[in-house]
């Protein structure tokens, strides 16, 4: 079979003929070993890409574990064990490099003075492609995805959303949905043989927060707390993406397709789930938008419209609609942030509040003197300056979000060479010390947020146990930690800081206000039962051997004064 190209450029039906010498004609063996070569070198480019940045790489001297795979590196071993890494720099200290899928090199970089480093040049340390790429497939384009000048001007149109007037106004939002939940855990306690049910908090908690963004985020009721029974869509497709056995196999697969991209083209595990999660969040969010773009239409008062909404996106639009620059956001990056808000505003918070009810079940007398105190305050329904004014609960918070951050890491990749400073010397497996650290364009850098929030070099011996009086008196070296909120490397910091923070903060001190001054927490299960799970970059509690995924059961009763 050949196929010959005519004159005008125009490709006639295929014709079955030898090939003549002329080369006019491409025989077909001639055509399959094209097409063969083609692939294979678009297979085999990331494979050399890889080679070649693992060869020049400037880390020869970094210490670090054995790679046991040369397809995953240790990434299935740190999948399989997330305490892996806490072991690792036990052995090595706070700076080692280990293997990700495919062997790519990595740095694991716990010290203060060379993150810091690392925040304040973004332009420099970008998130890596297979962060913003697993980030883009499951929510879209928003400012999760976006870097460079793009961040800059999501982040612009953003942050009145997230300012600390839109916060005061969406914490009654917070209090009304803890309300709601107070009010269902009453009603199973009620209806308790004994008074003490066990309750299995984690899966309520998610409900809750989701409500919560729906609400405070855009002003749409998921109803996630109902009682009735009805699926919520949303809620269903996060738990399938998020918190099904098979979750980590789909964080797996998606990131292999974030270094090779031929594989994205290949069915695997999970892509119709996050296929589904994905169009789920997209055809909620695109139904908001225009129905509050049919509001604003049709009340013929624009942006007038919006003053004293409470919701985010009612501030988002205002802003945006104000701006007349090229700052503004497009109707389609406007939808996309709202997917962004569900899974940062909804999994996240979740985790930190599960992560607390578990600390405090296990501390009583920490659970009675932080309930000792809220209920010193004489309404239900406390505003955001008067959580803000109760002291023991801002360190109950601080020390939760310290000892627990829901998000364990993030990553960087330098988009050219440098040095980074560190704050004391490192000794290398060269037997060398150095004062510095040499990274080449490409270098991924893996930044351990949980353990420099727990690092006994900073926090004293201790650094590893819930122990909130700590903020009364914190060591020195805090300080250097990089921040936005509280001394903790929990929000990150620099241009791609958390931007809702304070709407998290507020949100979990709420929910905790009402919750604990209404009920008693205990253990369900010994402590040495309760384990930590993740799904990509995000821990939760879990009952160790749990075969159906993440959980928490908790003993709560009615609290009697």
């Amino acid at each position: 079979m050949t196929i010959q190209f005519s004159r005008n450029g125009r490709i006639p039906a295929l014709e079955f003929a030898p090939a003549v010498s002329n080369g006019a004609m491409i025989s077909t063996t001639q055509l399959v070993l094209l097409l063969a070569g083609s692939s294979l070198t678009y297979i085999l480019l990331p494979v050399a890409q890889i080679l070649y940045r693992n060869i020049t790489s400037s880390l020869s001297y970094v210490d670090g574990p054995k790679n046991p795979s040369m397809m995953y590196g240790n990434f299935k071993q740190m999948a399989d064990d997330i305490s892996l890494t806490s072991k690792w720099r036990q052995e090595f200290g706070s700076i080692f490099q280990f293997k990700g899928l495919f062997g790519i090199t990595e740095l694991h970089l716990g010290d203060v003075k060379a993150i810091s480093h690392i925040i304040s040049r973004s332009d420099k340390y970008e998130r890596t492609p297979l962060t913003r790429g697993s980030l883009k497939t499951l929510l879209g384009s928003s400012i999760l995805s976006a870097e460079g000048s793009d961040h800059r001007r999501h982040r612009r149109a953003l942050n009145p959303a997230f300012g600390v007037a839109q916060i005061r106004a969406t914490t009654e939002i917070f209090v009304e949905k803890a309300v709601q939940l107070r009010e269902i855990w009453a009603r199973e306690i009620s209806v308790s043989p004994d008074g003490a049910p066990q309750i299995e908090v984690q899966s309520w908690l998610r409900r809750l927060t989701l409500d919560i963004i729906g609400k405070a985020g855009f002003n749409y009721d998921f109803s996630a707390l109902e009682s009735s029974g009805k699926p919520n869509e949303l809620n269903d497709a996060f738990t399938q993406v998020l918190h099904s056995p098979h979750a980590s196999r789909y964080v797996a697969f998606r990131a292999a397709g974030a270094v090779v991209p031929w594989l994205k083209y290949l069915p695997g595990p999970g892509r119709s789930v996050v296929n589904n999660a994905r169009t789920t969040m997209l055809s909620i969010a695109e139904g908001i938008v225009s129905r509050r773009k049919e509001e604003l239409k049709s009340s013929g008062e624009g942006k007038q419209m919006l003053d004293g909404k409470r919701d985010l996106l009612s501030s988002l639009l205002k802003g945006n609609l104000a701006d007349s620059g090229n700052h503004r956001l497009s109707d389609a990056e406007v939808v996309g942030q709202i997917p962004a808000f569900f899974f940062a505003g909804h999994e996240t918070s979740s985790s930190a509040l599960a992560w607390a009810l578990q600390a405090l079940s296990e501390n009583i007398d920490v659970q009675n003197k932080l309930r000792e105190e809220l209920l010193t305050v004489s309404t239900d329904n406390p505003g955001m300056d008067e959580l803000n004014a109760l002291s023991y609960l801002e360190i109950v918070v601080r020390e939760i979000l310290r000892v627990q951050a829901p998000v364990l890491s993030t990553e960087r990749v330098a988009t050219e060479d440098d040095v980074l400073p560190l704050s004391k010397p490192y000794v290398g497996r060269d037997g060398k010390c150095h004062e510095s650290i040499l990274i080449r364009k490409g270098q991924t850098i893996h930044i351990p947020i949980l353990a420099v929030n727990t690092d006994t070099s900073i926090w004293g011996e201790d650094a590893l146990q819930f122990r909130p009086e700590r903020w009364q008196n914190i060591p020195e070296g805090v300080a250097g930690i990089p921040n936005i909120w509280g001394n903790l490397l929990t929000f990150f910091a620099g241009p791609h800081n958390c931007i809702g923070f304070r709407f998290s903060v507020i949100e979990i001190k709420a929910i905790l206000f009402i919750l604990i001054r209404a009920f008693e927490f205990e253990a369900a299960v010994s402590n040495d039962s309760i384990g930590r799970a993740a799904t990509g970059t995000v821990q939760k509690p879990v009952v160790l051997g749990n075969e159906n995924g993440s959980g928490l059961p908790l003993i709560v009763k009615i609290y009697n004064v």
